[in-house]
């Protein structure tokens, strides 16, 4: 038969109490813990980037993305960490012509590589037309985004992929928009393209 003196709200007590007993006790010699080191800290590398026409000379952790490089090391904050896993397109910038996500690309290899980012789009001051498309059809809402979209839609247009709205959804598949402005998007890209 149970006992009924024992009720829910007494057994969690009674355990929050002994957690808090046992934390103590854990470290009865009251010496700090050492700090882990998983892995040995890296040194640092210096890496010649040509960025947006640009050479740019950076020291960073031979571990670093090129996204990390570009933002935390170069000040080029356009292009945006969403993710990090390759997954969202918010990070796209072009490589050698070719869209890539920089969360997953290891800056030491980008060295003697044209990289491009949403910055270099309009070096002149002149908004690119996918830039002025997507004003012109609010293929954003609130931005985030928005320069990783655009340089994938400037490459899909280079490559030709730009044939119908069914294409534009498959090649800007990678990219992902939380607000959803997708039908936004796709216009902007044909419109973009049809004027290109």
């Amino acid at each position: 038969m149970a006992d009924s003196s024992i009720t829910r709200r007494g057994v969690m007590v009674g355990a929050a109490g002994g957690i808090a007993l046992a934390t103590p006790l854990a470290r009865a010699d009251d010496t700090a813990p050492s700090p882990r080191h998983d892995r040995p800290s890296a040194e640092t590398v210096s890496v010649t980037l040509q960025v947006n026409g640009e050479m740019l000379r950076l020291t960073v952790d031979p571990r670093s993305s090129l996204l990390d490089a570009l933002r935390e090391n170069a000040g080029l904050t356009g292009t945006k960490k969403g993710c990090d896993r390759g997954a969202c397109g918010a990070c796209t910038v072009h490589l050698d012509g070719r869209r890539i996500v920089s969360c997953l690309t290891l800056v030491v290899r980008c060295q003697g590589k044209d990289i491009r980012t949403i910055e270099g789009l309009a070096p002149d001051g002149h908004l690119h037309p996918v830039q002025v498309a997507f004003m012109n059809h609010d293929g954003f809402q609130c931005g985030y985004c928005t320069p990783g979209q655009i340089m994938s839609a400037v490459a899909l247009i280079n490559e030709g992929h730009a044939g119908s709205d069914g294409e534009v959804r498959e090649w800007m598949s990678g990219n992902i928009c939380r607000c959803g402005a997708y039908p936004n998007i796709v216009a902007a890209v044909r419109q973009a393209s049809q004027e290109g």
